[in-house]
């Protein structure tokens, strides 16, 4: 796995180095970019992120990395989004009204009236699809959350796991090579350094067999 090239996109977005010393913690070196060209050229790619959607976005363009974090996604490379990095993919967000990258169909919400936010903590996940970066990582397994919006896909097949908050929420989203969480792994203990690892894996033999 040493030899595999993970950038990290580095666009001030909050969790970064977090991010990076989890994926050194299962064997990775990554490489914490702000480049398109090294985004482009990676093996795989790990976009975090905290903070607003709006503000997130401006960041991403300012960088000139927009475009490059949808090809890499186009081109079906390995691609792990985190909190806001999950967000970001959708065609929307309602935070500053935000158009986003647009490559999962569907919008990000706020939690409801009555609810307190952001909704931080622990919580329970329930995984709806089988995907390589959750092998191994037993259902209702608890990780940590810090969010007031959550995505709403437009397609519930995109939808790869959810919890419940006030109301049952999408807090993962998975197609191809691509997953994404709504929840830290970071800061989720094993079980968060278990879907880093498996995402090295799948990294891993993707590379290997191109």
């Amino acid at each position: 796995m040493s030899k595999l090239r993970v950038a990290v996109v580095d666009y001030e977005a909050g969790n970064i180095r977090s991010v990076a010393k989890a994926l050194e913690t299962v064997g990775a070196a990554p490489i914490v970019t702000s480049r398109a060209a090294d985004v482009l050229a990676a093996d795989a790619v790990v976009l975090p992120g905290q903070g607003r959607c709006d503000q997130a976005m401006a960041a991403l363009a300012s960088r000139e990395l927009t475009e490059a974090v949808r090809q890499v996604i186009h081109e079906d490379k390995p691609f792990f989004g985190v909190c806001v990095g999950l967000q970001l993919l959708l065609d929307s967000s309602e935070e500053g009204g935000a158009k986003c990258l647009g490559v999962v169909p569907g919008r990000v919400v706020r939690f409801g009236a009555g609810l307190k936010v952001p909704h931080m903590g622990w919580n329970s996940v329930t995984f709806r699809t089988e995907h390589p970066v959750f092998q191994g990582v037993p259902q209702g397994s608890y990780f940590y959350f810090v969010h007031s919006y959550y995505p709403a896909p437009s397609n519930p097949h995109d939808v790869a796991a959810t919890a419940t908050y006030g109301l049952e929420f999408c807090c993962a989203v998975a197609r191809g090579n691509l997953v994404a969480t709504q929840f830290h792994p970071e800061k989720s203990g094993e079980v968060g350094l278990r879907l880093y690892a498996n995402f090295l894996k799948m990294a891993s033999a993707v590379a290997a067999s191109r």
